[in-house]
């Protein structure tokens, strides 16, 4: 038997081998998988009358099989009695049941305007199952570093990753040629085959993947020593070439790179946004600390060196981050992006002082931290959905009373036009509070403000947003854009005798409708110049010209009255949504879906876009 071989029979072997070493996850995974091919196999009308079911069905099982993973693996690593594995598992699937009975019975909520169904999740309940499954995940890395006496969190959460990875190879593998299977059947010998088939291989085909991740594993059970073990833990040649010969000096030039923009911001004195400053900061903190965990047992030079220098680095990054946070705080109140960031950089400045400190053994602490802050982002006082709200209701309320629009708890629209920075103000905290879920709102506020007629009725001005330079930063090939769409209503269309939708696609992008009356033929077309990307409308009777009339005028006229990147996104009356055309023998209605107005602020160049809704005309 040749190694492919063996190292294929090994993987299935282990794949078996899951079903007896965690029972109580595999049964969690089947039941998830048999839920899935359910909703799979009813038809919509059927399947959303029990959606709420399935997605508590569906919640509870993946919570199951990840907790049993965790409680089994403390049972196998930690005792030696038959007894403690039984009863782990027991409690996995006993807590799977608790689990849903707690989702069903108090996880859920009326649906909002758009959803379907008697009743639905809230984002706050799949929020919390989610860290419940995150800090459960957490908790299996750390009991899978055996033995309990010295952990190696490093090679636990390497083995973590390796079967993570060669389970999802083997998984795509196995689901491609099984779907290619189906195709072949399909193509040739069942053509009404129905396309169910694939979501089913899907299904199974996942549930196998999981299954030989949990075979991957090397028993827990085993005390001495263990030669699987130490296969699962070790990191190949070509792992420790990618992370020591090129993630490493990337990581090193990054750092470098870093250093150096952080030294120019500051002697300059042009800060950049904090998206983009909190974005690139974020990533090379976080992804910092796990190439130093991955690189715990590299012995090269190299190696020791960014162990030794990059909590330094980490803690000089993350303390020009924190003042591009105050300065964000300060600017626009705290919200979600600003919450989990600040939750992020607790967790990154805490995890560079560790390392600092402890080295390897600060690895048990790092990965508490993470539980910890995971938990925290959930709980009722401080939450996601709390903090922010909370934040930004002081930030409007601050806003309003200022411009006397909040009083004694009423709201009414603005006397004046406030400048520009409080409409900017007004809208954007208007908007996040719209859309914030799980949220617990001022008596005074509608979610209705979102909308843009309705925020102008109330508040007096239009929707105003930051311009893009403020949230991207300066200089980038960014688009400051307006789109505006047809809102509902009556047209009165008294006044024309044919309407023509775009009933035909040339080769050069026209569309065209053609119409017969007592003096001929008329052809509309809409062309669009391939010089200057405006439309062009042109009408013939007969195949003479009677109109040739190009949009830019009108598209002036949106632009004055929407400039990009004040309105983002709109709904808008006829008299906006139309244009007018008149000549000695026809006059025309041009009606629009929708109108988009985009500037390329690098480039300084404007594009346009116009859809038909219906083009009227009439014969004078």
């Amino acid at each position: 038997m040749n190694s492919f071989t063996r190292s294929i029979m090994q993987i299935v072997q282990g794949a078996t081998k899951a079903f007896t070493n965690f029972p109580a996850a595999i049964a969690c995974a089947a039941a998830f998988t048999v839920v899935t091919m359910v909703r799979i196999y009813l038809d919509w009308p059927i399947n959303k009358d029990y959606n709420f079911l399935f997605n508590c069905l569906h919640w509870s099982f993946a919570f199951g099989a990840i907790f049993s993973m965790a409680l089994i693996t403390a049972a196998q690593s930690r005792s030696e009695d038959q007894k403690a594995f039984t009863l782990a598992n027991i409690m996995g699937l006993v807590c799977t049941i608790l689990i849903f009975g707690v989702l069903y019975l108090f996880g859920g909520k009326p649906p909002e305007v758009g959803q379907i169904g008697s009743n639905v999740l809230s984002d706050l309940t799949e929020v919390r199952m989610g860290v419940a499954i995150s800090v459960s995940f957490l908790a299996f890395i750390v009991l899978a570093g055996f033995p309990k006496e010295q952990p190696d969190l490093a090679k636990s959460l390497f083995m973590t990753h390796k079967a993570f990875f060669i389970a999802g190879i083997y998984g795509l593998v196995l689901l491609g040629g099984v779907s290619g299977v189906a195709g072949a059947v399909q193509a040739l010998l069942y053509r009404a085959m129905s396309y169910k088939v694939y979501s089913y291989i899907a299904a199974l085909t996942g549930f196998f993947t999981f299954a030989i991740f949990l075979g991957y594993f090397p028993d827990f059970r085993k005390r001495e020593f263990d030669e699987r073990r130490e296969v699962a833990e070790k990191q190949p040649r070509f792992i420790e070439i990618l992370f020591g010969y090129v993630m490493l000096p990337i990581m090193i030039a990054l750092t470098v790179v870093l250093i150096l923009w952080t030294g120019r911001i500051i002697i300059e004195g042009k800060w950049p946004s904090f998206m983009q400053l909190s974005g690139i900061a974020t990533s090379y903190a976080v992804g910092g600390i796990w190439l130093h965990a991955m690189l715990t047992h590299h012995e090269s030079k190299l190696a020791a060196f960014y162990r030794l220098v990059y909590p330094f680095t980490g803690l000089l990054i993350l303390a020009f981050e924190a003042w591009a946070l105050f300065v964000q705080l300060e600017k626009s109140g705290m919200k979600t992006t600003e919450y989990y960031f600040v939750l992020t950089w607790i967790f990154a400045v805490v995890s560079v002082i560790l390392l600092l400190l402890h080295k390897s053994a600060a690895h048990l602490k790092i990965i508490s931290l993470i539980g910890v802050l995971l938990v925290v982002s959930v709980l009722p006082m401080v939450g996601y959905n709390v903090l922010p709200v909370a934040s930004q209701t002081a930030r409007l309320e601050k806003l309003l009373i200022s411009q006397k629009m909040l009083v004694d708890g009423k709201l009414m629209p603005a006397a004046t036009e406030p400048e520009r920075s409080v409409k900017e103000g007004i809208t954007d905290s208007v908007s996040f509070l719209a859309y914030a879920s799980d949220a617990k709102l001022p008596a005074w506020f509608e979610k209705k403000f979102a909308e843009s007629e309705v925020f102008k009725l109330k508040f007096g001005f239009k929707q105003t947003w930051p311009r893009n330079e403020d949230i991207y930063g300066p200089g980038g090939g960014y688009y400051l854009s307006t789109n505006l769409y047809l809102a509902t209503g009556p047209l009165d269309i008294s006044d024309y005798n044919w309407a023509v939708k775009q009933q035909k696609y040339l080769n050069k992008g026209a569309s065209w409708g053609e119409i017969k009356s007592s003096k001929g033929t008329y052809q509309v077309a809409w062309t669009t110049n391939q010089q200057t990307g405006i439309p062009l409308l042109k009408i013939t009777l007969d195949g003479r010209v009677l109109l040739e009339q190009d949009l830019k005028d009108y598209f002036d006229k949106i632009a004055a009255a929407y400039p990009p990147g004040e309105s983002k996104t709109s709904s808008a009356g006829l008299d906006e949504m139309s244009m007018k055309l008149e000549t000695p023998e026809i006059k025309v209605l041009v009606v629009f879906s929708d109108i988009h107005l985009s500037v390329n602020v690098r480039d300084d160049k404007i594009s346009h876009s116009a859809n038909l809704d219906t083009i009227y005309l009439q014969e004078k």
